[in-house]
């Protein structure tokens, strides 16, 4: 059975959230520009906001996931 791929922008989001989320520096973005690196750098900024306040674990993987799914069904 073929697994259907994920939109590369959803998955650029998650993965700047999480770097974001661990604490980890914007330099770190795999992608030196265009919709992919803003993509990336919006969920770095999403998921810093998180960790100062205090999310962690399994509450903040549910709340990216819930934020991109309203991004992609609403927007």
């Amino acid at each position: 059975m073929k697994r259907q791929k994920r939109n590369p922008m959803e998955r650029a989001y998650q993965r700047g959230y999480l770097a974001g989320l661990e604490g980890r520096s914007k330099s770190r973005c795999p992608k030196p520009d265009g919709a992919e690196h803003q993509e990336w750098m919006n969920g770095w900024r999403e998921g810093r906001e998180d960790m100062w306040s205090g999310y962690q674990g399994a509450s903040a993987i549910h709340k990216v996931n819930r934020v991109v799914y309203h991004q992609i069904h609403d927007g």
